[in-house]
């Protein structure tokens, strides 16, 4: 098969080749699925440089967790009236060596997830980490059904998934982009009020809007926004952090614990199985009847992984998928 792979970390045009490897056989319990597009986030990259000085975990590596492709064969015990099911992938590179910047895929048959037909491939390469992500931030303390949902860095992979599970969920979204010339790219649909972070009182507009406070936050950033969180939160509120961009993070402990929040942070790999496997649920479902989109920003040829590669590096706008010939 064509693939993508590297033998050792470092930048995307050093380590990363393109050629031929052997085809992957699925194992018991596991489906082989025909790559259509592969998706590309933050964190395959990150693995691929040696972000905070992981290592290797393997000597041989396949990039990227997510995928759409077609079920072509299975493995003893796997279902095999799901040969020639669409499908969308997730977690293929999580914990094991190859993931999806390939021809095919081998991965446990639950990682692959029907995809409805009437659904493209981009939009089920779209979802993995950053859907499973922005459905445990929104729903990992109970449903948002009449809550107030604040959701930073809307216009993200994550924050973007989060702002329409939560209101797919029934909250009320509120949401924050860091430039005022930002805020005509806010879906009016989907968010009620969107505040910019470089304009007025960030923190006085989202009270407006939330007399009482927000019950949730979604954060992208807790370094820079903890003392907004903390100003806007409702008591017994909760801030899920998934990123931040200072390792050590200051937060305003008195405050926060004098109105009883809950700091929840979310590493994706390791999120409880059943949580992931009601994600899948949820996305596909809220996929299905038009409630969530994916904003497709570069598409790449699988012989230009290292482009796609420097592209997310590089940050940027929408999701970036790599295209998979067969």
């Amino acid at each position: 098969m064509l693939a993508s792979w590297y033998d050792e970390q470092g930048p995307a045009t050093d380590v990363l080749q393109v050629g031929e490897l052997p085809d992957p056989q699925p194992g018991p319990g596991e489906v082989r699925v025909r790559v259509t597009v592969s998706g590309v986030n933050p964190g395959d990259t990150k693995k691929r440089r040696g972000w905070l000085g992981s290592s290797m975990p393997y000597p041989r590596v396949i990039p990227h967790s997510d995928a759409a492709g077609v079920i072509d064969a299975v493995g003893e015990g796997a279902d095999a009236h799901r040969v020639g099911q669409r499908v969308w992938v997730y977690g293929a590179q999580s914990y094991r060596p190859f993931g999806t910047a390939a021809q095919y895929t081998v991965v446990p048959e639950d990682l692959a997830v029907r995809l409805p037909d009437h659904l493209s491939d981009e939009l089920g390469a779209g979802l993995g980490i950053p859907g499973i992500t922005a459905h445990r931030t929104v729903f990992a303390d109970g449903p948002v059904d009449g809550k107030l949902v604040l959701v930073h860095g809307v216009l993200g992979g994550v924050g973007s998934l989060a702002a329409q599970l939560a209101r797919w969920g029934g909250a009320t979204v509120i949401a924050t982009v860091r430039h005022g010339k930002d805020l005509d790219r806010v879906d009016p649909a989907v968010v009620s009020h969107a505040v910019a972070l470089d304009q007025g009182d960030p923190a006085k507009e989202i009270r407006a809007h939330a007399p009482d406070g927000v019950h949730r936050v979604i954060e992208v950033a807790l370094s820079d926004n903890a003392d907004l969180d903390t100003a806007v939160l409702a008591v017994d509120g909760v801030i899920a952090a998934y990123a931040t961009r200072a390792d050590r993070t200051e937060i305003p402990f008195w405050p926060l614990l004098f109105n009883n929040v809950t700091l929840r942070l979310l590493g994706s790999d390791d999120f409880p199985a059943d949580a992931k496997r009601q994600a899948t649920r949820d996305l596909t479902a809220a996929a299905a009847v038009g409630a969530l989109t994916v904003d497709v920003g570069n598409r790449y040829p699988l012989e230009d992984i290292a482009q796609a590669h420097a592209r997310v590096d590089a940050g940027g706008r929408g999701r970036v998928l790599v295209t998979v010939p067969h």
